[in-house]
């Protein structure tokens, strides 16, 4: 499932790419907080909104790491990112998890 574009124009339009992956993971781990305390309070409207905008930054993410990665860890965070918040959390994961999967890129982006 690709996500449209909507809500990060001008990062689609090429300035995604040109940051390093550290910063578009940190990026992609603030919409996933969000979605956390969304769901925390029990809003899953917003859990959805910010999960999609999640998903945008993670499809830009794999085309801007596309030739310089592999992109198999990029698809498998995208797909327990949607199971765990759009599925039936087939994996088992909790919010705790994902998010420590894209807070480890703080010490990177710092530098």
């Amino acid at each position: 499932m690709q996500v449209e574009s909507a809500q990060h124009k001008e990062l689609a339009a090429g300035r995604w790419a040109e940051m390093p992956l550290s910063m578009q993971m940190l990026n992609i781990g603030s919409e996933i907080s969000r979605a956390n305390r969304w769901k925390a309070k029990g809003n899953q409207n917003q859990v959805e909104r910010a999960v999609f905008r999640a998903l945008e930054l993670i499809d830009l993410t794999i085309e801007a790491q596309r030739g310089k990665h592999n992109l198999k860890e990029f698809t498998r965070m995208r797909e327990t990112v949607c199971d765990y918040y759009l599925g039936d959390n087939f994996y088992r994961s909790t919010g705790e998890q994902i998010q420590r999967d894209f807070d480890m890129f703080f010490p990177c982006a710092k530098k």
